[in-house]
């Protein structure tokens, strides 16, 4: 659930005077999201009825809901290609994310990741090496298995003799990521950002690093805390070889998974209220609490409770109306921006939030072309580092059906490239970012100069989470500091290593968990995620080993 910025005014809106009154066996879940929807799935299917809450008056999925349908005519016959916030990767460390797919048949057949090309621009010159294949297919065990790309000409030919001669603080500095788990050690390494840490390399293995960081963590690199950039390059990359196998939805985000999800929610007797935007919470009493279930359930799930046992008064705004409803238990699964609204500005956890810490949102512009033909070959994925506008690209129409079933009927290609900064090339019109665009990818794809079809440019807002690990007691995590108030999202704090979509999944099952343990039922299992190579594990032991080491020593000098 993404609040507008735009509040609605007292006077335009209608209070209802009745509160609604939740039972005990109905949680609110604030934010239809995939870790709201993971949390609902599975409290329903504990028997549970959670009422799931989402601002979009049209769709849920938070960042993976499917968007305005894009209609174009080619050959004198109309084609309808679905509309969605970018191209959504699902890597094989996602074991949550596709085991609860997979529980109830929602698991759609998933496109492999063939190989992916860096290009690297600087002026006139252009150079494009593949490097997918060669990172997770490595014979050379991690953390070295990156070396593999040294035996790649195309790859050898982008690097310069300086590249080449910084190639020991490369090591050095992929020596200290497995020093230290940020996310296990809570350690928010507060004032280094990606820029820091590669401080001292070469440019062009800079700008290589910063390409695989942006198409994650979105943002430049002085912006991505050290802490994040860490934390992705461990679970990604570095400590695995197939940690770097992923997938593409076969379809957009929504079509996909998050609208099944809400359909198999409601079906499980939950409830998906769309267009329903929190305002405030305030802190209620559960004095005539109704409960719901047969009388034994009742009475096993109300003596869990105390008259005085706090519960929640929740604002929401609905077609103009506010209305209140009371609620035990409250998932809040919103993204890191809307939750520092919401729990700053009301006062029941203002208080208390004013000391946490919330990871900032980016903004990103998703830009798809469509042309007449097709380009000359080339992977079907890739990231742009260098002096282009654009930090990666995904061909369509060989990743999606309804892409693939046009270019197969018309000969055409479509192609879909992020931006994630600076903040003074996205705040450029529209026309000027879809020329800059434009004039880039033709000095990678020539040969598709004059036969652009369409072209269509979609602002996400800024609420793709800059993923960053605050110290112990400033992170908000599960349990937060008011009673009978959780939280789950791919920015909320769990000592599991995932990011992102199986982050979002793991804090969603989390969050279930900590409310079915609230009222006497059994929780559920989560899977472990993946442990380091054999090599890498033992590797990873002994820097940190001697890391604590060096920290006592210098604590004891100190005194």
């Amino acid at each position: 659930m993404i609040p507008e910025s735009m509040e609605t005014t007292a006077a335009a809106s209608t209070v209802t005077e009745n509160p609604e009154l939740l039972p005990t066996t109905s949680p609110l879940i604030i934010g239809g999201g995939i870790a709201g929807l993971m949390a609902a799935v599975h409290l329903a299917e504990r028997g549970l009825t959670p009422l799931v809450l989402e601002a979009d008056p049209d769709r849920p999925g938070g960042r993976l809901k499917g968007g305005p349908t894009v209609e174009i005519e080619h050959n004198g016959q109309p084609w309808r290609f679905p509309g969605e916030h970018g191209v959504h990767g699902i890597w094989s460390p996602y074991h949550n994310f596709q085991a609860a797919l997979a529980r109830h048949n929602l698991r759609p057949v998933f496109v492999p990741a063939r190989e992916e090309t860096w290009i690297f621009g600087r002026g006139r010159t252009i150079r494009k090496a593949a490097i997918g294949s060669a990172i997770r297919h490595s014979l050379l065990p991690a953390p070295f298995h990156y070396l593999h790309l040294f035996l790649r000409p195309r790859f050898l030919n982008i690097l310069t003799l300086r590249d080449l001669a910084s190639m020991f603080r490369v090591f050095g500095g992929l020596m200290s990521a497995m020093s230290i788990d940020p996310i296990a050690e809570q350690k928010s390494l507060r004032g280094l950002s990606l820029a820091d840490f590669t401080a001292g390399w070469s440019p062009t293995l800079a700008s290589f690093f910063a390409g695989l960081v942006r198409s994650a963590l979105a943002a430049h690199p002085t912006e991505v805390p050290a802490s994040g950039f860490i934390a992705f390059l461990r679970f990604y990359t570095l400590l695995r070889r197939d940690a770097w196998a992923f997938s593409y939805l076969p379809g957009s985000g929504g079509e996909c998974v998050s609208e099944p999800l809400a359909t198999l929610v409601r079906r499980l007797g939950g409830e998906v209220r769309l267009g329903a935007r929190v305002e405030r919470l305030e802190v209620g009493r559960l004095e005539g609490w109704k409960v719901g279930g047969a009388e034994g359930e009742e009475s096993r799930l109300k003596s869990g409770f105390l008259d005085s046992e706090p519960g929640w008064e929740v604002t929401v705004q609905t077609d103009g109306q506010t209305s209140i409803i009371k609620a035990a238990r409250v998932i809040l699964a919103v993204d890191a921006p809307a939750a520092k609204k919401l729990l700053q500005g009301s006062p029941a956890t203002a208080e208390a939030a004013a000391g946490l810490r919330f990871p900032s949102g980016v903004p990103t512009a998703i830009i798809r072309l469509w042309f007449k033909v097709k380009p000359k070959a080339i992977a079907e994925a890739g990231i742009y580092s260098g002096d282009f506008v654009m930090d990666n690209f995904f061909w369509l129409d060989r990743l999606q059906t309804v892409y693939a079933e046009w270019s197969r009927t018309t000969g055409g290609s479509a192609i879909e490239m992020h931006i994630y900064g600076p903040p003074e090339l996205l705040a450029q019109p529209d026309a000027s970012l879809l020329a800059r665009v434009l004039i880039d990818t033709y000095r990678v794809f020539p040969e598709l100069r004059g036969n652009l079809l369409h072209s269509r440019l979609l602002r996400n807002e800024a609420s793709h989470t800059l993923f960053s690990v605050g110290e112990p007691g400033e992170h908000l995590g599960i349990e937060t500091p008011w009673p009978n108030l959780f939280a789950c999202g791919d920015w909320v704090y769990h000592p599991a290593p995932a990011l992102y979509l199986e982050r979002a999944t793991t804090t969603g099952v989390a969050a279930a968990n900590a409310v079915l343990s609230s009222l006497g039922l059994e929780p559920w299992p989560l899977l472990p995620h993946p442990q380091p190579e054999w090599l890498a594990g033992k590797m990873e032991r002994s820097l940190r080993g001697l890391r604590a080491r060096m920290l006592r020593r210098k604590k004891s000098s100190t005194h």
